[in-house]
């Protein structure tokens, strides 16, 4: 199965509207992309919202020391960040509240 190295293949896509060929086309030309993209520069970050909730719990430290508005701002950018591994998830299919309360138990544990 497969192609072999520098070899071309075809790929054919069915679907029961124009509509959906078209969004089979966008996700699969995403797909390539991200693809080409990652054999050029195969240097990863980690993924899943570990990221966001670090970045969320070192604004948190900060605005215990900021005053003012300054402090809101902070909070709610924080709060933000938090809230996007729960989209993610969503988006993805799976169990958000779930998977998202994992992931903070994991980072209040040290787990990072």
């Amino acid at each position: 199965g497969g192609c072999k190295s520098g070899e071309a293949c075809s790929i054919v896509l069915r679907g029961a509207s124009s509509h959906v060929l078209d969004e089979a086309e966008r996700s699969l030309h995403d797909a390539l992309c991200i693809l080409t993209a990652t054999v050029k520069d195969p240097r990863i970050i980690c993924g899943g919202g570990c990221t966001e909730i670090l970045m969320a719990q070192a604004i948190d430290r900060e605005v215990e020391s900021t005053p003012g508005k300054k402090a809101l701002a902070m909070a709610s950018f924080a709060r933000a960040l938090r809230q996007l591994p729960s989209i993610v998830a969503d988006n993805g299919g799976y169990d958000s509240a779930e998977l998202v309360t994992q992931l903070r138990a994991a980072h209040a544990a040290g787990n990072t």
